[in-house]
């Protein structure tokens, strides 16, 4: 039943719909000014919390709320002194909504083509599962209606939302549970999609469409930087929430296996919707029931979120360039397939910068921030980390200067980065040295007395060898193409 192949996704009436939570890159937390890095350190000082349900703005409580507080747990929070302040503590007001956040999420609906609301209200929805000190997570709905292509067909984007993340989860058993306050507020946007999603294979191209958006802009990378959920039902069974997917390769084990758990429950007259937990072996497990929307209700303050026509306007402008563009435009500049992977993958930003300097040959510079540096670190025995921290962007722009003079030729360009790649002084690797045109002649022509009846181009091999990388290749050619009849 799990293969794709023995499911009929159309006669079980299959559909399915996506959560993406990403954090957004900006510096700081969304309702107050501490940075938005995760420590490892020790904390220094823990405060201690029991959290309560609340009703809604419909006046009820929600039963997801209803079920956490019938666990009755007792929570911990640990913070630090120099980057945990008084909002994260829930005990003085939020500041205003972060403006950088604020308009990288802009900038994410607008990819996802979605209409932006000009006015509208920061809520509040109620968590009391530990995750936040106050019993709730500040959210606003910035935008709707939106769309997504895939191969199967369109996806409509139902909602784009901005949010503050959880405090990290440490530990937790039945009774109590311990949190850290590092994660707590950093800027989280989440896409949710409509379940227009009819076949497994189309949730993972969707989740690889919206990463690669959400990678065009300002978000962080990394395992725990995104979250991404699947909501999907099939014919006599209520909607099924799958939180935690890591690896969108999962998704179609996972769908597949949840298919098939849902039908037995079918079997067994159970049809009840819930929150299930994604498991590392394509299972799930229950977390608890699905929430309303009885756990909504407005943040008393903040003001208003306005967002101004000309603001957007400027957003509009300045939109970044999505994978497949960027990727048409590399070729454009006449780079093989193969340096374009590895520009993409790695060093668009510094291959763009180098290119600026030097615009004559796009695979230069290509070889010079990827090819080529991957290479010395082999060869050397280096990792790449060490291997970019000797050649960084600088010394490139460097050695690209003393081209652009004149002091030395592209076919000195590796030799001198792998100089300096190997521990001689940048000042030192750029000092070219040439051989006079008598001596050099002088020195082929014993290289092919030692090395009787080569090909012109085996003797070039050998040339570079015993004379050096710098050695004028075209004179040498032009020495060769003279002696080698």
């Amino acid at each position: 039943m799990t293969e794709d192949k023995k499911i009929d996704y159309n006669k079980i009436s299959f559909k399915s719909g996506l959560e993406i939570h990403q954090q957004l890159d900006v510096g700081s937390k969304l309702f107050c000014k501490c940075s938005s890095y995760l420590r490892s350190d020790e904390p220094h000082f823990s405060i201690k919390r029991k959290l309560h349900a609340i009703a809604g703005e419909t006046g009820e409580i929600d039963v997801a709320v209803a079920h956490e507080a019938a666990l009755d747990r007792e929570f911990t929070y640990q913070a630090y002194k120099d980057t945990t302040c008084l909002v994260e503590l829930d005990e003085c007001p939020p500041y205003l909504i972060n403006g950088l956040a604020l308009e990288e999420a802009l900038k994410i609906a607008l990819l996802l083509n979605c209409e932006i609301y000009p006015i509208t209200q920061i809520m509040r929805k109620t968590v009391i599962d530990g995750s936040n000190t106050s019993g709730f997570q500040r959210t606003v709905l910035i935008a709707h209606d939106g769309f997504l292509e895939t191969s199967f067909g369109r996806i409509r984007i139902d909602s784009v939302c901005l949010e503050e993340d959880a405090a990290r989860i440490i530990e937790k058993d039945e009774k109590k549970a311990v949190y850290r306050l590092d994660r707590l507020g950093i800027p989280l946007i989440e896409i949710a999609t409509a379940p227009d999603i009819t076949k497994p294979e189309q949730v993972k191209e969707a989740a690889l469409k919206i990463g690669e958006i959400l990678r065009a802009c300002k978000v962080k990378r990394g395992i725990g930087t995104i979250r991404q959920d699947i909501n999907m039902s099939i014919k006599g069974h209520e909607r099924v929430e799958i939180k935690g997917f890591q690896d969108p390769a999962m998704m179609i084990i996972t769908v597949n296996k949840e298919i098939e758990r849902q039908s037995n429950d079918i079997k067994n007259r159970k049809k009840e919707g819930e929150v299930r937990g994604a498991l590392e072996n394509g299972g799930t497990e229950f977390l608890r029931p699905l929430p309303s929307g009885a756990r909504m209700y407005p943040e008393t303050d903040l003001p208003l979120l306005k967002i101004g026509r000309d603001k957007l306007n400027e957003i509009k402008k300045n939109l970044p360039k999505l994978k497949n563009e960027i990727k048409s435009e590399l070729k454009k500049k006449g780079l093989t397939d193969e340096f374009v992977e590895l520009i993409l993958n790695k060093n668009l930003d510094e291959f763009e910068t180098l290119l600026k300097l030097y615009d004559k040959d796009a695979n230069l510079i290509a070889k010079m921030v990827s090819l080529w540096r991957s290479e010395f670190a082999s060869k050397l025995k280096k990792t790449s980390e060490e291997i970019y921290n000797i050649l960084n962007e600088r010394v490139l722009e460097t050695i690209l200067e003393k081209l652009i003079k004149g002091e030395i030729k592209e076919n000195d360009i590796k030799g001198t980065m792998f100089k300096i790649a190997s521990g001689i002084p940048i000042d030192e690797a750029l000092k070219v040295e040439t051989l006079n045109p008598d001596l050099l002649e002088e020195k082929i022509l014993k290289i092919i007395k030692e090395n009787p009846g080569l090909r012109p181009n085996a003797y070039m091999g050998l040339i570079i060898k015993n004379l050096g990388a710098n050695t004028d290749k075209r004179k040498a050619m032009e020495i060769l193409q003279r002696l080698v009849k």
